[in-house]
């Protein structure tokens, strides 16, 4: 399997009369984004807005964040089985729009959701402050479910990026990646005397409002199953969360997730980066069970010598997290997890909901309970009628000069347990 991953980075948006890319600038007519969003029949009305780096907005409540992308080469489409039709990706050439995505916000299930500054102390624990920002703000038909809801702006943000990534697609990239996935057959020959690495990565799927989809299936429904790392770039993966924004995984996160990238940067050289493998972090300890043994079972026939973990959530998805740590190891196989912690404000709890001995090697997001005071900011993109209501705040969060005090669990993609910080280090 071989990926080209053309970049083409955006310098600028701007609202215009005609939607085009010219010259690094990507212009965009608001009417017709308006009518692709107002496809979705749960959407009574839908605005855009433009948030910068450096300026003083807050946008919130945040659902998603989506990277557009284009196939220009290859089988199937961007995000397979929910936009384009079914078909296997992670081949051929994509074209990506970088340093910018669409912004899905506004008040859409009331509480769970986040906040995204583009200057000031928050600015500092989200990447996407860096990205230019196209915002998507609706609201939707009175009564509408929360679940339908969610699903409703979930499409609008995913076809919005669709239609943007489609104006790249004659386009000339800026820069250029190959990403290449052997055969497991190749691998063994190409890189015999290189330790065989895997990534194991935990996705949520605790239920309503907690989902991620893999090809349009829900990812409770699925048993551990094997990927290439290029199909998640593809967008085969995409975020249905609406739980705390500091450690669900966006979209944008799939698309870019820095695990892949950095064992990517490894492959031929240190390491033999052999599969991408993808589980589950259900509710019910039978689910759990099943899924860690599974998952430690294909570890085991891949013929891995380590294996990175990362986790999605916490709490209830600590115990996936150990489950598939402890069982891993016990197969012969060093493992490395990567998560997030919830210590308590002074930092003195216990930062996972369980433990063990074998979980000996931990790479850490930070404590998502550190409490912060967000400054106020001129402009708010959305609204913060919720603010108070948004994991990781309380009723006293919103002061009377403005400033918020809240836990970093706010802050979309404050402590992502994908290590998803070092990107906006890059």
């Amino acid at each position: 399997m071989k990926l080209e991953l053309g970049k083409i980075f955006i310098k600028d948006i701007q609202f215009a009369t005609a939607s085009k890319i010219e010259d690094g600038v990507l212009y965009v007519n608001k009417e017709e984004l308006i009518k692709i969003v107002l496809e979705q029949e749960k959407l009574k009305c839908a605005d855009f807005d433009i948030a910068k780096p450096g300026e003083s907005v807050r946008i919130t409540p945040v659902k998603d964040v989506i990277e557009p992308r284009v196939k220009v080469e290859g089988n199937g489409g961007i995000f397979p089985g929910v936009v384009a039709p079914v078909d296997t990706v992670g081949s051929g050439k994509t074209y990506c729009l970088k340093d910018m995505a669409v912004v899905t916000c506004g008040p859409i299930v009331g509480f769970q959701e986040g906040i995204i500054d583009m200057t000031g102390l928050g600015a500092q624990y989200t990447p996407y402050s860096k990205l230019l920002n196209l915002c998507l703000i609706c609201e939707g038909v009175d009564g509408v479910a929360p679940h339908d809801y969610e699903h409703a702006v979930r499409m609008a943000g995913l076809n919005v990026a669709t239609y943007i990534g489609e104006l790249a697609r004659n386009l000339t990239p800026d820069e250029t990646v190959v990403y290449e996935a052997p055969t497991l057959k190749e691998g063994f020959e190409k890189f015999p005397g290189l330790p065989r690495v895997g990534y194991v990565q935990m996705l949520q799927s605790q239920g309503l409002l907690h989902d991620t989809y893999v090809y349009g299936v829900d990812a409770k429904k699925i048993l551990p199953t094997v990927l290439y790392p290029t199909e998640d770039m593809d967008g085969a993966i995409i975020s249905g969360n609406c739980v705390s924004s500091c450690d669900k995984n966006q979209t944008y996160a799939h698309q870019n997730n820095p695990v892949i990238e950095d064992l990517y940067a490894e492959h031929g050289k240190t390491i033999n980066f052999v599969a991408h493998i993808i589980t589950n972090e259900n509710v019910y300890l039978a689910d759990k069970q099943r899924s860690s043994n599974q998952t430690a079972k294909l570890c085991e026939m891949l013929g891995l010598d380590a294996v990175i973990i990362s986790e999605e959530g916490f709490g209830n998805p600590d115990t996936d997290l150990i489950m598939n740590c402890t069982k891993i190891e016990a197969k012969g196989i060093k493992t490395v997890i990567i998560t997030d912690e919830y210590a308590g404000r002074d930092g003195k709890s216990q930062s996972l909901a369980d433990a063990n001995v074998a979980a000996n090697a931990l790479v850490t997001g930070g404590n998502a309970n550190q409490v912060v005071i967000l400054p106020k900011l001129d402009k708010v993109i959305g609204t913060l009628a919720y603010v108070n209501k948004i994991a990781g705040a309380n009723e006293h969060t919103l002061r009377e000069d403005g400033t918020l005090e809240v836990e970093l669990q706010v802050i979309t993609g404050a402590t992502n347990e994908m290590g998803f910080n070092t990107l906006s280090a890059r």
